[in-house]
């Protein structure tokens, strides 16, 4: 798909690496160069992908992604960082980015990157359009994919995208163990062994959304040495 992409990285050699990739794949592009623009760029359009930056001059990455999550703005985001820390990637993954990127990092792996999220957003869209997407019920808790809706005790739960495709593709076969790297397969689009955090980060966002006691999980199982599940017991 033709996508419209906004980059907010201060870096400007990066910043046009990034850019001139994307429009290598035919996708329209914006770029800013620090984050007050970025954050209003972001406010006033709609883009179909944010690639962020993570450390930025007046307002940084997290508290851009923070506050647009924040808004109720599902727009996915791949977050980039020059941080090598476990910690600071966690902590981006936490504040609501669907996916991150470390530097230095190869354009082959940008592009599949960005492919992956616009792929998987584009599957979304399709199913919601799909007038027999399923919806699941187990007990007080609902999912209906064509609606994207998430309710629990008659509450609706805000997930993002990824959170919710994460969640309905374990509902769907509950009972069954995804390993990470399954999952990163299956909802990321990409196996690498360096990223199981994502998912981790993922599972942990949504256990404080869905559970009533997020570290005695009802419905989000951890499998110790093996991955995780859903329960419909």
């Amino acid at each position: 798909m033709n996508a419209r992409i906004l980059v907010i990285e201060d870096d400007h050699d990066i910043n046009q690496l990034i850019s001139m990739n994307l429009q290598d794949l035919n996708h329209q592009v914006d770029s800013c160069s620090d984050g007050s623009s970025g954050w209003r760029r972001a406010q006033q359009d709609a883009y179909d992908l944010i690639v962020l930056d993570l450390m930025l001059p007046e307002k940084d990455g997290l508290e851009i992604c923070r506050d647009l999550r924040a808004q109720q703005n599902a727009t996915p985001i791949l977050m980039v960082t020059a941080r090598d820390s476990e910690a600071d990637r966690v902590v981006g993954l936490e504040m609501g980015a669907d996916d991150y990127l470390t530097k230095p990092f190869s354009v082959r792996e940008l592009q599949a990157r960005v492919k992956a999220m616009l792929r998987r957003m584009a599957m979304n869209q399709a199913a919601q359009q799909t007038p027999a997407a399923a919806k699941l019920t187990f007990g007080a808790l609902s999912i209906d994919s064509a609606k994207r809706i998430v309710c629990c005790h008659g509450k609706v739960i805000e997930l993002t995208s990824t959170e919710f495709d994460l969640l309905y593709h374990m509902a769907s076969s509950p009972g069954m163990v995804f390993s990470r790297t399954q999952l990163l397969d299956q909802i990321w689009g990409y196996k690498h062994s360096g990223y199981e955090h994502t998912v981790n980060s993922h599972i942990n966002r949504l256990r404080t959304k869905l559970e009533a006691n997020p570290s005695q999980p009802q419905y989000v199982i951890t499998v110790w040495g093996v991955g995780y599940k859903f329960n419909d017991e």
